[in-house]
């Protein structure tokens, strides 16, 4: 996947986790580097459960990075003290 592809994605997946985590988009640069950074912890996640993830454009590939910045998000508010809004 090229770079602008990478960016695209985590922009969709950042995005989409932070409206199930607080109900509200973290911005657009944040978002990216959430998409990106919950493809990494997603991917650890399911590969550790002993699935096999390909980087490419696809749903499953997007459900993966959605649950890891889900999880990156929820570590972030549980450890900086934030509540997420509703």
């Amino acid at each position: 996947m090229s770079v602008l592809g990478w960016i695209f994605f985590g922009l969709i997946t950042g995005f989409i986790a932070s409206k199930i985590v607080s109900n509200q988009g973290q911005g657009c640069l944040l978002n990216i580097a959430l998409g990106l950074v919950g493809a990494v912890v997603g991917g650890a996640l399911f590969a550790a459960l002993g699935d096999q993830v390909f980087l490419q454009f696809d749903l499953k590939s997007m459900f993966v990075a959605i649950i890891g910045a889900v999880v990156v998000l929820v570590l972030y508010h549980a450890l900086t003290g934030r509540r997420p809004l509703r």
